[in-house]
């Protein structure tokens, strides 16, 4: 099953469902304004349950565009250096734990939104896997955590690198306002196994700079889902990204990062694909001193 937050006639957005018996693709309209709604909602009515939902969907919405799914998530946290290949071009072994970072509902923008960003900063790619939560966990075991999955979406994870190893802390360079595209579309559980492996595909101007199996992820979704669930509580419409492949342009040799009119695309097999332009606003002043704002 496909659900989606869409465009709607007069301007506005419903949280939609396209039922996989539907030869022509619509999109049902589904009661709220988008997915973050539906899943608060579904939360204060016993908890999500997407079949339930579907069978009391609405009329075709006309001309539906799929926009930012989840636009109110409660939680973004996301996993760096998961899969094996990103982890030996930088450097480092295999985590005994998930290395983590979060960002906020406003670095997150739509699936063909432009990516408007400051020039000067070394904008690099992060094709992934994310995960939306269905039900609230806290200290969960696997088989809870694999249950409370509502489905898989896909993000790329923008960081601009300069910012982001100016100290041990990744924040700065990962928190950029509208910086991460999510979408096109949420896809459930029982239409997608990201375990038994989906390709995660990022192309600059057509040429593919990333590919690799979620097969071959460290800590799939589930195990984050749990590992995080002991420390924060998970909560319905939280997003989770599950980390990058190898292929990111701060480890190419030359370096490469991404320049005004990129056509960055990010696709997740099964799922969709995100279209985004760069483009980039005049350059930052760059601080090499906090002395002057003390």
């Amino acid at each position: 099953m496909r659900l989606a937050s869409v465009t709607i006639p007069d301007g506005g957005t419903t949280a939609a469902v396209q039922h996989p018996d539907d030869a022509d693709g619509a999109w049902h309209a589904l009661p709220a304004p988008d997915l973050s709604a539906l899943f608060a909602a579904a939360d204060a009515d016993g908890g999500w349950d997407a079949a339930r939902l579907a069978d009391g969907a609405g009329p075709v919405v006309a001309g539906a565009v799929p926009v930012l799914p989840v636009p109110r998530p409660g939680k973004v946290i996301c996993c760096g250096l998961n899969y094996g290949e990103h982890i030996r071009e930088t450097g480092r072994e295999l985590p005994a734990y998930p290395t983590l970072f979060a960002k906020f509902a406003d670095t997150l923008t739509g699936p063909t939104d432009d990516l408007v960003l400051p020039a000067g900063a070394q904008w690099d790619w992060e094709a992934e896997l994310a995960v939306v939560v269905g039900r609230t966990l806290r200290r969960a075991g696997r088989d809870e955590a694999l249950a409370a999955i509502a489905g898989y979406t896909v993000a790329n994870d923008l960081s601009a690198r300069d910012w982001q190893y100016r100290t041990l802390q990744w924040l700065q360079g990962k928190a950029w306002d509208a910086s991460t595209p999510v979408g096109p579309v949420l896809v459930t559980p029982d239409a997608l196994d990201p375990t038994a492996g989906v390709d995660v595909v990022c192309r600059v101007n057509g040429e593919e700079v990333q590919r690799e199996s979620t097969a071959t992820l460290v800590f799939d979704a589930a195990a984050l889902l749990a590992y995080v669930s002991t420390f924060a509580t998970l909560r319905p419409g939280d997003l989770v990204l599950t980390g990058t492949p190898g292929g990111v342009g701060v480890a190419r040799d030359p370096q490469r990062f991404l320049a005004d009119g990129d056509i960055l695309e990010t696709e997740v097999s099964g799922i969709g694909t995100l279209r985004n332009t760069v483009r980039l606003t005049p350059a930052l002043t760059s601080l090499t001193s906090l002395t002057s704002l003390t």
